[in-house]
Parts: C-alpha cells; structure tokens; sequence
C-alpha cells in the first residue's frame, strides 16, 4: 500500500516543483528588474555618498537573495545547509573562493555575506536581470585586466571580501576540475589570504549541462561548507620567490582543496610537487 502511494506522490511532487521552479525563476528576474529600475534609481538620487550607496546596494542585494531562497525552500524547490554561516558573517579582508557547481551558488553565499564584492563577467552588464545588480554593487569586471588589481588591492585593504569562483564558469558533471588563475594571481600580488567554501548539491540540477525546467526526481539539497582560512605567506615570500611561481602553487593547493578526495599542499616547501 505505501509504494502504491508512494508510486503515486512522486509524479506530483516532481510537478509541483517542475511548476513552482518556474515560478522562482519568474520571481528572481521580476526581482532583479525592480531593483535595477527602481530601488537603485532611487539611492542614486537620495545618496550621494558612493561608499554608502554602494553598501546600501549590496545589503539590499543580499536580502532580496534571502528572501529568494526563504520562497524557494518553503514551496519545497530545493533545501540547503550552510555549515560555518557565522565564519562568513565575520570574514573581512580575504578572498573568498568556492567552487561553482550550480547557477545559484552566488546566491546563496551572497545571501549570507551582505557586503561582499565579487569578481564577475563582463557578459552580465548586458543582462537585462543582472546588469543593474552588477552596476549599483560596484563589482569587479575580469576583463579590465589593467584596473583589477590595484582596485582588489585598495578594497582589500579597505575590510571587503571578494567572492571568486576560480573555474570561471559552472562546472560540467563528470569532467575534471579545472581552475584559472586569477584568483591565484590576485592573492598573491595583493598579498590576500583566502577563504575556501565548498558547494556541494544532492541531486544534478541548474549545472551546466541542464535547463532550469530539468527537475532531478528529488529534492536537491545544496550543502555550504565553509573550510579553512589559507594564509598567503604559507605560499608566497616575496624575498625569495617570484610571485608567478607562488600563484602556480597556490592554484594547485586551491584545485586540490575544491575538489572532492584530495589532500591539499602544505606551503611554500612543496613547490616542487608542482614540476
């Protein structure tokens, strides 16, 4: 009797959240819209301050992506975990780098650090949902490669966090890992420690190679941990070594601390494990 409902509960539970993630994918563009063409039009005009403003923006941001997810978990499109929250609540002046398995892993760590910057496409200026969030957040773009460094410097040392997803784009289920270096290269110029988060989901959903509407047969948990704070001189002297040759190492210790399974270099003695 129980697997004959059971049989029969699944179908509709799988409807329901075919339905009610679209209607979450509807919410979060109205959302991003009324921001960008009302709420930040209007802390434009009545703060001039640009420091405030900017902060202003991001909490504002972060509370929007809260009340997102309060939505999504309580229709029962997703649940998600988020082990060491209050670490991140308090973590200033590092970088924070996560791996990026999901569309909404941005969401979910700027949910919880209202303040952070991140380092983002130059593609979603042209978003007609994400444009004006990137813009009044005063985020970082990766392709002004001659401003990005002093300008990760100056907000470093200034107390923000930076939120980098080193592999630069989602990655594909089933393929290895592969990092950039940019998150490498930035702490170690900017002489930056950094914050590792790990984001993990249960079931294969708004990856890279699914659409929004493919709904796995349970619901997805995604589960945030917030690891170790990796400190830059474990990696980089910059008396008796070059800063490319620290980065290198750095991005190897960051792979192997991302991805599932690995055991992570100890410092500047292991170098030679990278020839």
């Amino acid at each position: 009797m129980e697997s004959g409902v059971s049989a029969v509960f699944q179908p509709l539970n799988r409807a329901w959240r075919l339905v009610m993630t679209g209607l979450c994918f509807a919410l979060f563009g109205i959302g991003g819209l009324l921001l960008s063409t009302i709420w930040f039009n209007v802390l434009l005009i009545t703060v001039w301050n640009n420091s405030r403003r900017r902060r202003i923006a991001r909490r504002s941001i972060a509370a929007s992506f809260r009340l997102f997810l309060t939505v999504t978990k309580g229709l029962g499109v997703l649940d998600y975990h988020i082990e060491g929250r209050d670490v991140l609540l308090k973590e200033r002046g590092c970088l924070v780098v996560a791996n990026h398995p999901t569309l909404i892993d941005y969401v979910l760590l700027a949910s919880v650090m209202a303040e952070t910057d991140c380092l983002v496409k130059s593609a979603l200026l042209k978003n007609p949902f994400l444009g004006g969030v990137v813009r009044a957040a005063d985020y970082l773009i990766n392709s002004q490669a001659d401003a990005l460094l002093p300008a990760c410097q100056q907000r470093l040392e200034q107390g923000d966090t930076i939120l980098i997803f080193p592999e630069g784009t989602r990655t594909r289920p089933g393929e290895e890992m592969t990092l950039q270096r940019g998150a490498a290269n930035i702490a170690v110029r900017c002489h930056s420690d950094l914050r590792i988060v790990t984001i993990s989901c249960s079931e294969q959903m708004l990856d890279k190679q699914s659409k929004w509407y493919d709904i796995p047969p349970a619901k997805p948990v995604f589960t945030i941990s917030v690891r170790a704070r990796v400190k830059i001189d474990q990696f980089y002297d910059a008396n008796s070594q070059e800063p490319a040759l620290a980065a290198r190492q750095l991005n190897r210790h960051l792979l192997l601390q991302l991805q599932p399974g690995t055991l992570p270099l100890s410092g500047i003695n292991d170098a030679s494990a990278l020839s």
